[in-house]
């Protein structure tokens, strides 16, 4: 059985900064790509901040999404270490993830983590941010290949699309994903999905994408 697409998220301990210079977010795009070797696991999108991360996975069991982002997070935390000489937390506790709907709500969600930098301001397209996705499927940064098929169909138009502002609905939604860990799709996928066993009999209220959210290229 799949282990479903998650949304996964990592804050330095504090918030504070986790990634100072060019080679250290690069290093870690590397350990992303071995910790891919070491347990099998899809990324369809990645947003590499200074204080934070957000990635979009497919692990193939449920429970490899743990494995894979202890090994990465761990390795990273070591390393890190040794290169500053530093001791305690690199990271904020364990890593939060939750389920998201194989359709709409994915590609709403990819946008979300694609457009992170252009929210903080450090860049006003997301395909200029090097440590990210978006630059990654437009050959800037690091190779493509670094990312799977999507199982939805990205728009023709979706380096565009990504910088279009989302609307304020979807981001608040998407947020209270983050911040309770619950999952983001329709009612029956909630009810039904394996992937969000766990999570059932909560309060969760995750929201719609727009319309226009789940355009695909049908030519």
């Amino acid at each position: 059985m799949g282990g479903g697409v998650y949304h996964v998220i990592s804050r330095g301990n504090n918030r504070s900064t986790v990634f100072y210079r060019s080679a250290d977010y690069a290093a870690f795009v590397r350990l992303i790509g071995i910790a891919c070797e070491r347990v099998a696991l899809d990324v369809f999108a990645a947003c590499i901040m200074p204080n934070h991360f957000h990635l979009v996975v497919r692990p193939v069991q449920r429970c490899d999404l743990s494995r894979w982002a202890h090994w990465l997070l761990t390795t990273h935390s070591h390393r890190f270490h040794l290169q500053h000489g530093s001791v305690g937390r690199v990271w904020s506790g364990r890593y939060k993830a939750f389920p998201i709907a194989q359709d709409v709500h994915l590609l709403t969600v990819m946008r979300y983590v694609e457009r992170n930098a252009v929210r903080a301001g450090l860049v006003s397209r997301a395909r200029d941010w090097k440590w990210g996705s978006a630059a990654w499927r437009h050959g800037t940064g690091f190779p493509a290949s670094l990312l799977a098929e999507t199982p939805v169909r990205l728009p023709a138009d979706w380096g565009q699309f990504v910088d279009e502002p989302q609307t304020a609905a979807e981001v608040e939604a998407l947020r209270a994903c983050v911040n309770r860990q619950r999952p983001y799709g329709a009612d029956h996928w909630r009810d039904t999905a394996p992937e969000c066993a766990s999570y059932r009999g909560a309060d969760r209220r995750p929201g719609r994408p727009r319309k226009d959210a789940g355009r695909t290229d049908q030519k």
